[in-house]
């Protein structure tokens, strides 16, 4: 018989991000205590809260950014995760062997344990996100870590604009999917597609919950990392919705926050006995998703 779960509160930690690995992991580990005692129970970081965003440019020295998994990271937070008995969710660049890299989300459980890892999918590469050049992409596929206060799936940033890897991530039984992301403006784009950006952002995100019935969770960095006349804005608005997609918490777009939000198993219940969409799938019927265009 599958495991039921009482609600459960998560929490998402929006931040700035310095260029020193040490202080930023102190900020994170800081605000994580903050949430801890405001009641959070599943927490979540922005993507590669370590460092700055060091993708804008390709240079081999950001290499020395990265740390082994299980590492220093994974062993400062486990700990605090014992301390406090709360669930953590750590974005980290990995250093998997010489040569081999990965853009991953590490899930520490309540206990401090090292529940396992997720590696990102799929992998960008635009204008101040070169991202291909650091990062192997993801071989572990989608999947659900049961922790102790709730099921949860993690993707990553640009994870977040594709459908099929919420959908594979939501048919895992997760009650809620995390994206820590690293989103922001090209300065001078702002004024004219800022708006419009980021409600593309979170609308997509909005829909995966509703599509799946899933809560989701999208921590995001905040400030201007970069060139003072270029780089980028990160843009916050780090949010949780339910599954109706219902906005149950939004930080702003220039401050240090934690959003926390009550995750209820009873709802996502609810919300997919009205409207059924895994139950009216069509499996037989999606054999043109394998094909890159038909």
């Amino acid at each position: 018989m599958a495991q039921t779960y009482d609600k459960f509160r998560v929490g998402i930690i929006q931040m700035r991000c310095s260029s020193d690995a040490a202080a930023n992991r102190e900020k994170a580990a800081a605000y994580v205590r903050q949430a801890a005692q405001g009641g959070a129970q599943v927490l979540c970081t922005q993507e590669l809260f370590g460092s700055e965003y060091f993708c804008q440019r390709e240079a081999a020295e950001f290499f020395d950014l990265a740390e082994p998994i299980p590492g220093p990271s994974t062993r400062q937070f486990g700990q605090l995760a014992a301390e406090l008995q709360v669930v953590l969710v750590i974005s980290l660049f990995e250093r998997r062997t010489a040569g081999v890299y990965h853009n991953t989300a590490a899930v520490l459980d309540a206990d401090g344990a090292l529940l396992g890892i997720y590696r990102k999918m799929h992998i960008p590469d635009d204008p101040l996100y070169y991202e291909k050049y650091y990062f192997t992409p993801g071989d572990r596929g989608f999947q659900a870590f049961a922790t102790r206060y709730g099921r949860i799936g993690v993707l990553i940033c640009w994870d977040q604009w594709f459908p099929e890897a919420a959908r594979i991530t939501a048919l895992r039984d997760v009650h809620v999917l995390f994206y820590p992301t690293a989103i922001g403006w090209h300065p001078a784009e702002k004024a004219a597609f800022g708006a419009a950006q980021v409600d593309a952002w979170q609308t997509i995100q909005r829909s995966h919950a509703i599509a799946n019935g899933v809560y989701v969770a999208a921590p995001n960095r905040v400030g201007h990392e970069g060139p003072a006349d270029g780089g980028l804005e990160f843009f916050g608005r780090s949010f949780i919705c339910d599954p109706f997609g219902t906005v149950l918490g939004e930080a702003s777009t220039d401050r240090e926050e934690i959003v926390v939000a009550e995750i209820d198993p009873r709802r996502q219940e609810m919300v997919r006995r009205n409207w059924p969409f895994l139950r009216d799938r069509r499996i037989d019927a999606y054999g043109p998703l394998l094909e890159r265009f038909s």
